[in-house]
């Protein structure tokens, strides 16, 4: 019952699944540039989107990426992550890193970063060559042609709520 609930929802170390998901995002909003990804996601669609819209979809979209980078997240137990190199062309930049397994295995991870406000902010995330971004425009494409802007909102907040 209830109390099987509350103990599933604690990891290993005693703290609330959902306060330590909390805490992850909060630390994650000023490192992520959630408006600039987000309007990549969408590549063409987004120029049609109104404003309303597009802070809609800015929300629900870094709701899924927060999903799916906490989740990952939580498995992490204290694996190194190596430094390679960064570059900067303007107000683009990367960072490449390589995240070391427990078996020594290295992986690829390579941050797309852009300069607003004087700070940098990630606005991809390139995991053994595949880009965020490219994926889920690929993904939100497919839909957006195949149904509609708001089938693939309604898709969205179908998947949040049934992670919930």
């Amino acid at each position: 019952p209830d109390h099987v609930l509350q103990r599933r929802r604690r990891c290993a170390n005693g703290i609330d699944v959902g306060k330590r998901r909390e805490a992850i995002r909060r630390v994650a909003a000023p490192v992520f540039d959630w408006r600039e990804m987000t309007s990549r996601t969408l590549g063409q669609h987004w120029q049609a989107r109104s404003e309303a819209e597009r802070t809609e979809f800015v929300q629900i979209f870094s709701d899924l990426v927060n999903r799916a980078y906490i989740t990952q997240l939580e498995r992490y137990s204290g694996e190194a992550i190596r430094y390679i190199s960064e570059r900067i062309e303007g107000d683009l930049g990367g960072v490449s890193t390589r995240f070391v397994t427990k078996q020594g295995r290295e992986i690829p991870v390579d941050y797309r970063v852009i300069s607003r406000d004087g700070r940098w902010r990630i606005y991809d995330v390139v995991v053994q060559g595949v880009s965020l971004v490219s994926n889920y425009r690929s993904q939100f494409d497919k839909v957006i042609r195949s149904s509609s802007y708001p089938e693939l909102v309604k898709r969205i907040r179908d998947m949040d709520v049934a992670a919930r």
